[in-house]
């Protein structure tokens, strides 16, 4: 899950909401500047189905150890310790099922999901975090991730669907970087982050160079983007999630009654461009 701190309590969003609003911004992606991704639909898809391996996980709250809800906060913005309250080889499970039960469907959107998943678990997954025993699983979860990639590609050249273009590294690594700048749009708004951003990687124009969008926080879940890469200058989206009363809890079956007992509220998320 994720989590936003408010007044007595917490805003509770599920990673495969969360993964569904990025979606959503990338499909959006584009305008006279920006270059738009292609093959449009499957790099949507993928963008979109990133966290449906949360599925199950998400139905209820766990807690920390320190009795808050175990889910990506603004403490989390620019770091990655989740080995710290998850136990590696359920993480490692959830990332397995992110991937398997999009291949199922649509392999190019997949292997846009694994890029993603070892990119987080190499270049910025903190390993001090994880017992020195069990680095081995990681690195060996890694390995077959990167073979999976290979399989995929294959099976996509297979089809007949794709230009080689569409198949060559450099295309997906530009898609798997639009897939980071959705998916970290997304959890900034998702945690409401009040200080400066940016999406991670510099993306691409139209024109052949790149550049990096900044972002920042013009209110309560109102952000602005600069340069503006959408293909309108203000947007609107809305995310479900549910407003839990409490700020520490002594036990997890008090997180999920009132998790249960919560009704979905649909929040909202404003984008702006520089000259709105």
């Amino acid at each position: 899950m994720l989590r936003a701190m408010g007044n007595g309590g917490w805003w509770l969003i599920r990673h495969p909401d969360h993964a569904r609003l990025a979606g959503e911004f990338a499909a959006r992606w584009g305008n006279e500047t920006f270059r738009p991704p292609h093959p449009h639909a499957d790099v949507i898809e993928g963008i979109g189905s990133h966290d449906d391996g949360w599925s199950e996980r998400d139905q209820a709250p766990l807690l920390t150890r320190e009795g808050k809800p175990s889910a990506f906060g603004v403490d989390l913005v620019g770091k990655y310790t989740a080995f710290e309250e998850i136990d590696l080889s359920d993480y490692l499970a959830v990332r397995g099922r992110a991937l398997e039960v999009v291949a199922e469907r649509n392999p190019y959107a997949a292997i846009l999901i694994s890029m993603h998943t070892c990119n987080l678990l190499t270049e910025h997954a903190d390993r001090s975090t994880i017992q020195p025993e069990r680095l081995p699983l990681l690195d060996g979860f890694i390995a077959w991730q990167r073979l999976r990639q290979l399989e995929l590609r294959a099976a996509c050249a297979d089809t007949g669907r794709y230009a080689d273009l569409d198949l060559m590294l450099d295309t997906l690594t530009e898609h798997f970087r639009l897939l980071q700048a959705c998916d970290n749009l997304s959890l900034l708004a998702c945690v409401d982050f009040e200080g400066p951003a940016t999406l991670l990687h510099p993306l691409p124009l139209r024109d052949g160079r790149t550049s990096t969008v900044n972002v920042m926080r013009m209110g309560p879940r109102r952000f602005r983007l600069d340069p503006w890469p959408f293909d309108s200058g203000r947007l609107e989206f809305e995310i479900p999630g549910r407003w839990v009363e409490g700020v520490v809890f002594d036990r997890v079956e008090e997180i999920r009654e009132r998790y249960a007992a919560a009704g979905t509220q649909w929040i909202r998320v404003e984008l702006v461009s520089a000259a709105a």
